[in-house]
């Protein structure tokens, strides 16, 4: 019997790249946690949206989720708007500082990922990632 190695290589790829993408983002001048990175890319992809759903897009409790977004809250990159009709409603968005910090992390993340596919076919990188999504779904059934 062959024991699967996937989920401790998936570890392991995680824990490299987040240090290689810290690096990468080190030596622009921006330095933030991989947590920060992961809301920043959302709210840039998907535009502005109420916390919960931002908590569940980057798989961070609430806390953790509070705790970020007051640190880019404070270098200014992002801020949350109470509802007018729902005090209890909070919705985040990307200031338009982000406009600056979103062109250098835009390098990062390219070269990022050039590193990441280094040497695979786009036809790797398709399997690849779709093997990787179905992963993702079998585990977010649980």
């Amino acid at each position: 019997m062959t024991t699967r190695q996937g989920g401790f290589l998936i570890a392991k790829v995680h824990q490299a790249a987040g240090r290689i993408f810290a690096r990468l983002l080190k030596a622009r001048g921006m330095e933030f946690h991989p947590a920060h990175g992961r809301i920043l890319f959302v709210l840039w992809q998907n535009g502005p949206m109420p916390i919960h759903d931002l908590a569940h897009r980057v798989s961070l409790s609430k806390s953790t989720l509070t705790n970020a977004l007051d640190r880019l809250e404070a270098t200014g990159d992002v801020r949350r708007l109470r509802s007018d009709e729902d005090r209890r409603s909070i919705t985040v968005e990307l200031t338009e500082q982000f406009d600056q910090t979103r062109l250098r992390f835009e390098e990062v993340s390219k070269a990022m990922t050039a590193r990441f596919y280094d040497g695979l076919s786009e036809a790797e990188i398709t399997r690849f990632e779709a093997t990787l999504q179905r992963i993702l779904t079998n585990l977010e059934k649980a």
